[in-house]
């Protein structure tokens, strides 16, 4: 089951890079993250994201080629499969106006029913909403 991409942009700023004038390590790991949270927001409703929580277990990052400051880039995200209550994130970052490729990563995500934080099955509603 691999979900239609859903996609972002972002401008590198001058607080995006480390000492090397690139973005830093940890900056692409929050974009990462913001990304995914940004996708579930646009598929779910406010009733479904109160009664459920996402979590990581790991991530997996590759970084391919350094993105610096004024960059344009171009962010996509998917969800790649899901099996019970744990759900694989696929993200590719790319320079919007060449298609370079930045990054690529690979998250594995727990759904949590939020009032107790306990690991929940994915349910077939949800996995419809990405399919």
């Amino acid at each position: 089951m691999k979900s239609t991409p859903f996609t972002d942009t972002i401008r590198v700023t001058v607080s995006h890079l480390d000492d090397m004038k690139h973005v830093n390590n940890v900056v692409y790991l929050q974009w990462v993250q913001d990304i995914a949270k940004k996708h579930w927001e646009s598929k779910t409703s406010e009733n479904t994201r109160s009664t459920y929580v996402w979590v990581v277990l790991n991530h997996y990052i590759e970084y391919h080629y350094p993105a610096v400051y004024n960059d344009e880039l171009l962010m996509e995200t998917w969800i790649e499969n899901h099996k019970g209550a744990k759900s694989e994130r696929h993200t590719k970052i790319t320079l919007a106006k060449t298609g370079q490729l930045i990054l690529t990563a690979k998250t594995t995500w727990c759904l949590l029913e939020k009032k107790r934080l306990k690991p929940v099955r994915i349910t077939e509603e949800i996995s419809n909403l990405f399919s």
